[in-house]
């Protein structure tokens, strides 16, 4: 009746039961296990922590009283007051030491040692110390050693060893805490063990009667299910007397196989009729995946022809769009490689073909096969066996199949070759009409781009030529929206990158972009808005550009196409030189009409003077006296003006040779010091080489310009200093003066034709402007400069520089021959006597060495002895002998550095083109001035960079 009864009762009430008394173990036990673990860790960190501490206090103490050891020992060696005021520092800091040590002390121990700590600390500040620096003080050095021989290392050793073996006597203390601590942890983990090993037995224990109550008739019930699943026939009175959850599945599930066995019947008809629908839908699968199959195909198709269009469109470069081709149609065809090249052009692109492979088809565009493309205007595929190349790791016999494609243009004509390579495979031919298809849009891709680049090309020339035009140019149309612009438009209004931001924009956009350059901007405006909208315009503006004094002049003309407007040109023209220039005559006129005027007056008044009155002779000797200056005066203001006509005409003359610039600078100096009472000059000479090649005239009149300038703008006096100095290879000459001075706005201008500077302090100073520009025009034909720096109001300084020519002396080395050391040579072949003694004085006048030859034979025969630097030579000599064109022939023949020697053509024949082509470098007809013959020599040898050097032959062709 007990067992009875136990099995009447619920299942969940059995397992709650059990589950009770399982939890309420686990629970006390934790609780008990986890109180005494956390008491027995908190005891012993409390122990760490104490001993931790003294043993932290005890080094400090220990490090504390080496340091004061160490400062007093410090402080009797060194003398040094840093040390003692330190080792009295740590008294302090170990009676700190000492106070935080008493505050952890627990044992006896603990605190005898904190006494003789503190016995110590008293006997070294009190007794010992204080003793020790007072004999140090007092020089008792002696004492200081007796007192350490007398024990007191001794004591202090004793004291350290002390406080060391506490030390490590707290530390065997902390190293036994922690032993104890790790045994104890010990024990709690053998209790941990029996508490689980208890737990599991529970857990055993309920286990097996949870098996015994429900595992059991769960496995008799599992039996009786697998018979009836196998369609045996089973005993179907198991549990029947139980009252609980499993007696109440048996009775379920006893009613479910009853109606399971009813159904049945029923189940395996409606199974037959699904196996026969499952038969049909595996069909319609089957049709089902060929159209999916299919539609994927025809997708894939798609995007390949959507990605071929997509790429041959996406670009107007000639080389992309190829590359883009030939990349594009071997993904459709699936071929292995292939080209696609022009006939004309040469343009190609490849994919999968190496370079060497490149090379052989475009070198054989004219083959059969291309020839063959040409005429049918047909694809056409050639199978071929495969090349060992092309064979990879394959061993066999192997094909490919070329595809070939004719590119046709709007002219009906092929205009470009594509070809397509497999291996292995064919192509498909149900494809070939598909992938012509393709071709027709390569063809229009093609033509496309090359339309863009002949319109690209064209725009571009056009573009270079309006950027070539020194006016700017912009067209707008209708609307005044800009079309283009060139170059110089872009640099007039400081905006580089207006060619690219300009083109599209609005009349009112661009006309605030220029109108913030310019000065009178409401009237710019109105001018162009006028000219856009205007049916016909052709009219002008003049405007002057902000900040730059630089005046413009736009034209603007409707642009017609037949008779209907499409735009308006605008052309802006730079007058700023026309301005200056209108100015510059206007004051040219005046200036001039005051210069000449002003002596004419004096010339007039002292004439009628003299023709009127009787005069006595010291009064008509002072009128003629001032007649004869304003004369000269007018005289040399004329003369300025011819020179400068001549100078602009390209007509001056210069009669150059070597003349000595002091010389030139005495003679100025003496002639200006005349009409300089106020004025003191001093002349520096800074160099023993002064010497110039140059028109003694012209230079005289540059002298004259600059020291009559510095005369007449420097009105109060003062000294004018002349300074000549070598620099380099020039020879300069500056001319300082203690005047006016100039504007640094005017330096600009100063050398420029009538400029004069506009100040009121000049206002009377006459001239005409034209002296700087001669001085400049003049030092440039001598291949010089000058310069001018200024202070204004303190003066001016103008440097003239000119190359330098060092001195040449003369020495006579043989009655036949005249030879100037270390001057230029020249060989003078010539059979007419009279002629050549002309030339020989003329040029020995110039510090030439000549050498005189009749026949052209003898001067080639000398030029392994003297090696000259110019050779003067007669086309016409003495019959029978070698004459001027085979003298020329020869030397060109011999070695290089004779037919590099300047040939001078002195002749009275007209062959000057044949004589520059044997080798001349320039031909005077006779009859000439001799002097223009050594000013041709010295100009050529100047140009060559020989300034005063001469040959020196080899040793072994002396």
């Amino acid at each position: 009746m007990k067992i009875k009864g136990y099995l009447d009762q619920s299942l969940s009430l059995q397992f709650v039961g059990l589950m009770a008394r399982f939890l309420l173990f686990i629970i006390i036990g934790a609780v008990i296990i986890t109180i005494g673990y956390i008491q027995l860790n908190a005891y012993h960190a409390a122990q760490d922590e104490t001993l931790e501490r003294k043993e932290t206090i005890i080094q400090r103490i220990d490090t504390s009283f080496n340091q004061a050891f160490f400062d007093f020992r410090g402080y009797f060696a060194y003398n040094n007051e840093v040390l003692k005021d330190s080792g009295y520092a740590q008294e302090d800091k170990l009676r700190s030491f000492i106070a935080d040590f008493q505050e952890v002390a627990v044992t006896n121990e603990d605190f005898i040692f904190i006494e003789n700590v503190r016995e110590f600390l008293s006997y070294y500040y009190t007794d010992l110390i204080p003793v020790m620096i007072a004999d140090y003080e007092q020089g008792n050095v002696d004492e200081i050693q007796t007192i350490a021989n007398d024990g007191v290392t001794n004591k202090l050793e004793i004291f350290q060893e002390e406080v060391r073996s506490y030390r490590l006597k707290v530390d065997g203390q902390i190293e036994s805490n922690y032993k104890l601590h790790a045994e104890r942890n010990g024990y709690v983990l053998l209790v941990v063990g029996l508490y689980l090993a208890g737990i599991i037995f529970l857990l055993f224990r309920m286990t097996r009667t949870m098996f015994i109550n429900i595992g059991r008739p769960i496995s008799e019930f599992a039996g009786v299910a697998n018979e009836i699943a196998t369609g045996k026939d089973a005993d179907m009175n198991f549990m029947s007397d139980r009252k609980d959850e499993l007696g109440q599945l048996s009775d379920a599930f006893k009613k479910m196989v009853k109606t399971l066995q009813s159904k049945e019947q029923d189940l395996l008809g409606q199974n037959e009729e699904l196996i026969a629908q499952q038969d049909e839908l595996e069909v319609q699968k089957e049709e089902l995946e060929n159209v999916l199959i299919h539609l994927q195909q025809s997708e894939n198709n798609l995007k390949l022809r959507n990605e071929f269009v997509k790429g041959i469109s996406n670009s107007l470069n000639k080389q992309t769009v190829l590359q883009e081709i030939i990349v594009n149609m071997c993904k459709v065809t699936e071929a292995d490689q292939g080209i696609i090249s022009f006939l004309e052009e040469k343009d190609f692109a490849s994919y999968g073909v190496s370079k060497a492979g490149e090379v052989q088809f475009l070198a054989n565009l004219d083959n059969g096969l291309h020839e063959r493309l040409m005429q049918s205007k047909n694809s056409f595929t050639v199978t071929r066996e495969l090349e060992q190349d092309e064979k990879g790791l394959h061993e066999g016999k192997s094909y490919a199949y070329d595809l070939y494609f004719p590119v046709i243009d709007v002219e009906n004509e092929v205009g470009a070759v594509l070809v397509l390579s497999r291996y292995g495979t064919p192509f498909p031919t149900d494809k070939i009409e598909e992938y012509e298809g393709f071709t027709k849009q390569i063809s229009i891709s093609l033509e496309n781009i090359q339309m863009y680049d002949k319109t690209e090309g064209d725009r571009k020339r056009n573009q270079a030529i309006l950027n070539t035009v020194l006016e700017g140019i912009q067209l707008v149309d209708l609307n005044g929206q800009t079309v283009q612009v060139n170059q110089k438009l872009r640099s007039v209004f400081s905006c580089q990158d207006w060619n690219a931001e300009i083109i599209g924009l609005s009349a009112a956009e661009w006309t605030n972009e220029m109108v913030a350059h310019v000065e009178d901007k409401e009237a710019f405006k109105a001018f162009f808005s006028r000219a856009i909208e205007a049916e016909e315009m052709d009219d002008f503006f003049q405007y002057t550009l902000q900040n730059k004094n630089e005046i413009y002049k736009v034209y603007a003309t409707s642009l017609f196409d037949e008779e209907e407007k499409i735009g308006t040109v605008f052309v802006h023209r730079d007058i700023t030189k026309e301005a200056e220039i209108d100015q510059m005559k206007s004051e040219f006129v005046s200036t001039v009409s005051h210069e000449l005027r002003t002596p004419l007056a004096s010339i007039y008044g002292y004439t009628e003077l003299m023709l009127n009155r009787t005069l006595k002779p010291e009064k008509q000797k002072k009128y003629l006296t001032t007649i004869y200056q304003e004369t000269t005066r007018l005289t040399s203001l004329i003369n300025d003006f011819l020179d400068v006509q001549r100078m602009e005409a390209g007509k001056q003359s210069y009669a150059k040779k070597y003349v000595d610039l002091v010389k030139i600078i005495d003679k100025v100096v003496d002639t200006q010091q005349i009409n300089a009472s106020l004025h003191h000059f001093n002349v520096i000479i800074d160099s023993d080489h002064t010497t110039v090649l140059g028109d003694q005239d012209k230079l005289e009149q540059v002298f004259t310009n600059l020291i009559s300038n510095a005369i007449k703008y420097s009105p109060d006096g003062g000294e004018i200093a002349i300074q000549l100095y070598q620099d380099g290879n020039y020879l300069k000459t500056a001319i300082k003066d203690e005047g006016l001075g100039i504007p640094k706005d005017a330096l600009a201008n100063l050398f420029a034709k009538f400029y004069r500077v506009d100040n009121s302090d000049r206002k009377t100073i006459g001239g005409t402007g034209l002296g700087l520009s001669i001085v400049k025009e003049i030092s440039h034909a001598h291949d010089g400069d000058v310069a001018v720096s200024s202070e204004y109001g303190k003066g001016s300084t103008f440097t003239l520089s000119l190359p330098l020519v060092e001195s040449i002396a003369t020495t006579e080395t043989s009655p036949e021959n005249e030879v100037v050391e270390n001057a230029f040579t020249v060989f003078v072949v010539e059979d007419d006597y009279s002629l050549a003694t002309l030339i020989e004085q003329e040029l020995r006048e110039n510090k030439f060495s000549v050498y005189h030859y009749t026949k052209a034979l003898d001067a080639i025969n000398q030029l392994s002895h003297h090696m000259p630097d110019a050779i003067v030579l007669d086309l016409n000599l003495e019959k029978g002998e070698m004459d001027g064109w085979e003298f020329m022939g020869e030397l060109k023949k011999m070695d290089a550095k004779y037919s590099d020697i300047p040939i001078i053509i002195s002749s009275a024949l007209e062959e000057k083109d044949k004589s520059f082509a044997l080798g001349a470098i320039d031909y005077l007809v006779k009859p000439y001035k001799a002097s223009d013959l050594s000013r041709t020599i010295l100009q050529i040898l100047l140009m060559k960079e020989k300034r005063g050097q001469i040959f020196i032959p080899d040793a072994d062709k002396k």
